[in-house]
């Protein structure tokens, strides 16, 4: 690890400024929204891009299960999917944390750090850098929307851990 250590607290996760990394996924005023099924359920439309027909790509369904790591945590690690977003929807009751940079090379002094509520997705956009999921407090699953088929969708940056997410519950 580096001698000299950042750290990096992370803002709370909204539409505007998690806009450049990709959508957040949530049930909002203003989303398009409208009433289905004889008024008896509301549906909130269209609230990602889902990206990922280069190269022939197919959409997958997953759940990733994802286990709490301690913090402070160091970034010691990104990637990024240039072929295909990839979407992130909680399915436990839990908040998590979302670390992303810009698409393009890797710029380790423009990584953000998000905390997501339990009610917010997020979906990146192809070529977008970011953390494997941080899940909070406990072992969480996470419905994922992926790029499956032909092509290598998965580039992978190791870092020195000189960043270091520090939750503000910390002392």
């Amino acid at each position: 690890m580096s001698e000299k250590i950042i750290n990096v607290v992370p803002q709370q996760l909204t539409a505007e400024n998690f806009a450049v990394y990709g959508d957040v996924i949530s049930v909002s005023e203003s989303a398009e929204h409208f009433a289905i099924n004889d008024g008896h359920t509301m549906r909130y439309h269209d609230l990602a891009e889902v990206d990922v027909t280069e190269q022939q790509g197919t959409t997958l369904l997953n759940i990733f299960r994802s286990t709490p790591l301690a913090f402070p945590l160091p970034i010691e690690m990104m990637e990024r999917h240039p072929l295909g977003s990839q979407a992130f929807i909680p399915m436990s009751n839990q908040p998590y944390v979302v670390v992303v940079a810009p698409s393009g090379e890797l710029d380790t002094s423009k990584i953000e750090v998000f905390l997501a509520s339990s009610k917010q997705g997020v979906n990146y956009h192809k070529g977008t850098w970011h953390h494997f999921c941080l899940a909070l407090n406990e072992v969480s699953d996470f419905l994922v929307v992926d790029r499956g088929g032909k092509g290598d969708n998965c580039d992978v940056e190791k870092l020195d851990g000189s960043l270091v997410i520090t939750l503000t519950t910390e002392k």
